[in-house]
């Protein structure tokens, strides 16, 4: 929530010349990323630019049956609240076990890196840590994790609770054309 110092900022990235680091920072200040305020210790601040959101216009609602009235909106849809943020990565799915969920082959899943979820949560597992799979989970109290799909043609995947790990929890999906 507050700018670091020059001697902080050396600190973190492992030198020991501040004037090194204050000419980066001046450096960032003529490229017009940041901003520094005379007369303070913590003067470094983010400009406009690198604060920039990356968004779409919604322009409105679409009936996906009986049609509705066509109404304007000039909302933005802010995509960096959905798709970017800390601990987020992608995935590229492969397989159709989670079409229930409408999930698809191809399809590009945004999930945010955890260890730990709650029972029903899609998750990244990793099963002895060799294999990946994306799936429902299910805990019980005999110990047993069930890896489950909403393809109800497969079956539901039990494993004992040391062989599954939890590399993150599903937020959404991508569906590229083409993909």
């Amino acid at each position: 929530g507050y700018a670091p110092t020059e001697a902080e900022i050396a600190m973190g990235i492992g030198i020991k010349s501040r004037g090194v680091v204050h000419r980066y920072v001046h450096a960032l200040k003529d490229a017009g990323y940041i901003c520094v305020k005379p007369g303070k210790r913590r003067n470094i601040a983010l400009t406009e630019v690198t604060q920039k959101e990356y968004g779409l216009p919604l322009i409105g609602k679409i009936a996906a049956g009986r049609p509705i009235e066509a109404i304007a909106n000039h909302e933005m849809v802010d995509l960096t609240n959905y798709l970017i943020g800390p601990n987020r990565f992608v995935l590229k799915v492969c397989g159709d076990s989670m079409i229930g969920d409408n999930i698809m082959d191809g399809d590009y899943v945004v999930c945010e890196s955890r260890v730990m979820a709650t029972n029903g949560e899609i998750v990244v597992a990793l099963i002895d840590n060799q294999e990946a799979t994306l799936k429902r989970i299910q805990k019980d109290k005999n110990n047993k994790v069930s890896l489950i799909p909403s393809n109800p043609c497969m079956q539901p995947m039990i494993y004992d609770v040391e062989r599954v790990n939890i590399q993150g929890v599903y937020l959404g999906l991508l569906r590229l054309p083409g993909s």
